[in-house]
């Protein structure tokens, strides 16, 4: 009879166990990929609307380590990385390319406009191919790509400063290349 009791109370344990370690002990914004040392995969897209030229695999090898920003006028957390963005480019920090994600181009522009552009060149992916080919799971999404068109990291969620600092700032000092 008591074992009937234990049943249940063991199986709440262990889910209990699961989500504790999955809330705190994994980091989420650390999901392994594939990419990373890898080239950035083929593309060139075509511009928001009244944003400048297009983007283009070939754009992000510059030369120096670059941000490749996955963004949507309709995601929420992206407008909470923005002004972090917006600060980067203020302050000629670092290049930051925008990859905008299965949006409309009016809605990319409007939110731009309304926002402000932080952005080198922007790319209109508007059914999701080249987010695929990147291995995009949602937005915001944030790659470093290093001076000559690799993926050295990848963030995922709304880039933080002190994000910024742990994650961007090493591979722009050289240290995480």
């Amino acid at each position: 009879m008591r074992l009937r009791f234990l049943i249940p109370v063991a199986t709440f344990a262990g889910i209990a166990v699961v989500m504790w370690y999955a809330l705190f002990i994994l980091n989420l914004t650390e999901i392994p990929t594939e990419f990373v040392s890898r080239p950035a995969p083929e593309f060139s897209l075509e511009p928001v609307p009244g944003y400048g030229p297009g983007l283009a695999q070939a754009d992000l090898a510059t030369g120096k380590v670059v941000l490749l920003n996955v963004f949507a006028s309709w995601c929420v957390a992206c407008m909470a990385e923005h002004p972090i963005f917006m600060e980067l480019k203020a302050q000629d920090t670092v290049d930051i390319y925008g990859l905008n994600y299965k949006d409309t181009p009016d809605a990319a522009a409007q939110w731009l406009t309304r926002h402000g552009n932080p952005y080198q060149r922007t790319g209109m992916d508007l059914k999701g191919r080249v987010g695929i080919d990147f291995g995009v799971y949602g937005v915001p999404e944030t790659f470093i790509i290093s001076s000559d068109g690799k993926i050295l990291d990848k963030i995922i969620g709304p880039v933080s400063k002190d994000m910024f600092e742990a994650r961007i700032r090493p591979f722009l000092n050289g240290a995480g290349s």
